[in-house]
């Protein structure tokens, strides 16, 4: 059997264990272990154990542990929730400004955790209620919701993008830093969709009565605003001394922990069941992750090993003669395709082994790319029939809210998406600038 059909039966049987319901890691560190013994014998065995030497030499890796401790600590002890009190009463007023005020809460909810769950999670339970009671559309609200959660796999600290990084060998500074202006800007065009929308639709999104608003004395208002601040405040305590070179990126993760837990004290909200939820909580999603590492590596090394990306791309560049940006495109559609019944991590791990070095061999940057992949993967996650962000929308939503509003809520926030990775493909300075700027790369 050639290289060729060991390496499309490894990939086949992989799929084939996922859909079967197989744990992400077991699949892939499975098929990795049984090839390489097959392959090599006994040899195969040094395979998964290097994988583990780069997995515990990886310094960085202990970012994961840190954001993921902070993310819960700020959403277990309700300081999330003095975030969106803010919102309400600062942005209720305008037409749509609850939903505006949501994608704001969306994005500082990502630049706290890192995970598209979290923000998932808070937004279902604090921002979607109110919305409701509110009388906005309900296709308006629980699209607002998807859409900004999803943001929390590309405003940094991103947990994906530090997994991306470790597989595709690239600098986590650099990968979070080229993620931060197009988080923005996804950002802001989902506010600009909102306004513009419920100026035409003001029944879809109707502004809180002045009379309500009143009730709320200058001093509330300020003590709301400051309260509000507070997760800003930590987020920057952390960010900031990383990127002047004060700290490193590991030393800062574990500035923006502490700062977290220190305020959680300082606010009479460190609980022992708070304490308890978080670390087991970080425990948990931090060892699922090793274990997806770990397993990724190991199937990478494998395919390494079969010369199976020089293999792909000679089918793509020589025997099919497609050029560079068609076989890049290509990729993206086959994220969209694969994002609506596997999760961003799930993606990540499969598609490394094949697209990472098949990237770079087409001469572009992986840093950039690393911000595509993300950005497509958001967009995967929503859209039908399996996007993985619908159906845990569903699970959250009340049951007025039926799987055809999320289906069709979701519509205009993915071309909203696809717009913003257009724009990212044409102009990649919109990525890389920053990364420029702080690096000099």
């Amino acid at each position: 059997m050639s290289y060729e059909l060991i390496a499309i039966f490894m990939f086949s049987s992989m799929m084939l264990m996922l859909f079967t319901g197989q744990r992400v890691f077991g699949a892939i560190g499975g098929i990795a272990a049984i090839a390489a013994l097959a392959l090599w014998g006994t040899g195969g065995s040094d395979i998964p154990f290097s994988a583990a030497m780069k997995v515990m030499k990886w310094y960085p890796m202990l970012t994961l542990p840190m954001f993921i401790f902070m993310g819960y600590i700020l959403s277990e002890s309700k300081i999330a929730e003095d975030l969106y009190k803010m919102f309400h009463v600062w942005m209720g007023p305008i037409s749509g400004g609850l939903a505006i005020g949501t994608i704001g809460l969306m994005v500082l909810v990502s630049a706290m955790n890192g995970l598209s769950v979290a923000g998932m999670a808070i937004g279902a339970t604090i921002a979607l209620p109110e919305l409701l009671r509110r009388g906005y559309d309900k296709k308006m609200v629980t699209g607002v919701i998807q859409a900004g959660s999803s943001l929390g796999i590309l405003v940094p600290p991103s947990v994906v993008m530090v997994l991306y990084a470790m597989i595709a060998r690239q600098p986590v500074g650099q990968l979070w830093l080229a993620g931060i202006v197009p988080g923005l800007m996804m950002a802001a065009l989902f506010v600009i969709y909102i306004a513009v929308r419920c100026k035409i639709q003001p029944e879809l999104g109707p502004a809180i009565p002045p009379e309500e608003i009143a009730k709320y004395s200058k001093k509330e208002k300020r003590k709301l605003l400051l309260a509000g601040l507070l997760p800003i405040t930590i987020f920057l305590a952390m960010m900031v001394p990383f990127l002047n070179g004060w700290t490193s990126l590991v030393e800062s993760s574990a500035i923006g922990a502490m700062t977290a837990f220190a305020a959680a004290v300082l606010k009479g909200r460190m609980t022992r069941k708070v304490f308890e939820v978080s670390v087991r909580q970080t425990l948990a999603i931090s060892c699922m992750f090793m274990l997806i590492v770990l397993a990724a590596l190991g199937f990478g090394a494998v395919f390494d090993g079969l010369g199976a990306v020089k293999a792909i791309d000679n089918l793509f560049t020589d025997q099919l003669g497609l050029n560079p940006w068609t076989i890049l495109i290509l990729m993206q559609l086959s994220f969209l395709i694969m994002g609506t019944f596997l999760d961003d991590t799930a993606m990540l791990v499969i598609v490394a082994p094949l697209y990472v070095p098949l990237v770079a061999a087409l001469g572009f940057d992986l840093i950039w790319y690393g911000v595509l992949y993300t950005i497509t993967t958001q967009i995967a996650y929503m859209t039908p029939p399996f996007g993985y962000n619908l159906f845990l929308m569903r699970a959250l939503a009340p049951k007025e809210i039926g799987i055809r509003d999320i289906y069709v809520s979701i519509i205009p926030f993915v071309f909203v998406m696809v717009f913003a990775l257009a724009l990212i493909m044409i102009f990649p300075q919109i990525a890389m600038w920053l990364p420029e700027l702080i690096y000099g790369r």
